[in-house]
């Protein structure tokens, strides 16, 4: 039995953190769905940076577009949502099987909207509509505005991936938002059924503090710091408030692990999949994660040592003078402004394919 089949059947979903026109039309990425138990995927400005432009894939439909006058973000979103509507039609069986447990597929809001809270409702509302499909999930960072925007999303029902958390603290304030727009439609008599992810970033944790901490604490905070957040993760979903709306016919917002590529060389490159094989989860992992896990990946079925000693890990980064709950608020802030960075980037490389496809 394959090691994706393993952590499938243990109760982890696969997601894939890829997605390009090659991977679709190639057939590669149903293989994936049909060979390697994937069951969703995750999108984002930098995934699509590096497909636009490192490919031709995309230069006829730029190019058509383009002479329609349209803006060049309008362009972008006009791209990426004919990609993820073919995704989210491969993946639409196993939502259809799960119930809307899985099969999801995640689009982003303009990261510049991170601090905006009306414009990210809005944005999310729209993109929600023009891609037209149910198992679609909305990204949204769990920033300080972006909170509300969650709340106000989920009770318009719209799919929610929260993106950019790194702490339990953040994820807890996302998973209340997500909470009071449920309760909310509870109590306007809606559906309260609305997919929603909560994503926390995790190898991020490590490369922030390489050099900050002993050679014999490497590679262990964000697998700590994701396993204190699992813990909170099971309290809440067994707690009475969440048991309320599961009986009114809620389901859980299942905590999603992302960023799980191995930074380190020296590391395993499967270090934060064999870590985080936790049930109730998903896991979005990098193609070349995925292919390697296919390839020599090895599932114990055990709880990692790392997690039974999380709250030790992280008492000994305390020790060595990491404060981890501001470190975290400072991994978020990065991460925003790193995103602002990637959506710019993606749109300098659809202007300037634009303009060099006009001038054949």
């Amino acid at each position: 039995m394959k090691a994706t089949q393993k952590l499938h059947e243990m109760g982890q979903s696969l997601w894939l953190d890829n997605i390009t026109r090659g991977l679709l039309t190639s057939g590669t990425l149903l293989r994936y769905i049909q060979e390697l138990s994937i069951t969703g995927l995750t999108s984002n400005p930098t995934i699509f940076d590096h497909a636009i432009k490192n490919s031709h894939e995309y230069d006829q439909a730029i190019h058509q577009k383009a002479n329609e006058g349209k803006s060049v973000e309008a362009l972008f979103f006009e791209l990426a949502i004919k990609d993820l509507r073919q995704a989210a039609d491969l993946f639409r069986p196993i939502h259809d099987r799960t119930a809307g447990v899985d099969g999801w597929v995640s689009l982003e809001v303009s990261p510049l909207l991170a601090h905006d809270t009306e414009g990210t409702i809005s944005a999310a509302k729209a993109l929600h509509a023009q891609a037209d499909r149910p198992n679609l999930l909305i990204k949204i960072p769990g920033t300080h505005e972006g909170l509300r925007a969650i709340e106000e999303a989920i009770f318009a029902g719209v799919p929610v991936n929260v993106t950019l958390l790194f702490s339990r603290e953040q994820y807890v304030a996302a998973a209340e938002a997500y909470l009071r727009g449920v309760e909310r439609r509870i109590a306007a008599g809606l559906n309260p059924d609305v997919g929603s992810v909560a994503s926390l970033f995790v190898s991020r944790w490590d490369v922030a503090v390489t050099d900050k901490a002993p050679e014999w604490l490497r590679n262990q905070l964000g697998i700590a710091v994701a396993w204190q957040t699992y813990e909170r993760y099971q309290l809440l979903i067994e707690s009475p408030r969440w048991q309320n709306v599961f009986n009114a016919g809620a389901r859980p917002q299942r905590l999603l692990w992302a960023s799980t590529g191995t930074k380190d060389p020296d590391a395993s490159d499967l270090l934060y999949i064999n870590a985080l094989a936790a049930p109730s989860t998903v896991n979005t992992m990098p193609e070349a994660t995925l292919l390697a896990l296919a390839d020599h990946g090895i599932i114990e079925g055990t709880v990692p040592a790392l997690a039974r000693k999380s709250d030790e890990v992280l008492a000994n980064f305390l020790k060595a003078g990491i404060d981890v709950e501001a470190l975290g608020r400072q991994l978020q802030d990065e991460g925003a402004k790193s995103f602002v960075k990637s959506w710019n980037d993606l749109l300098e490389c659809i202007a300037s394919k634009t303009k060099e496809l006009k001038a054949v």
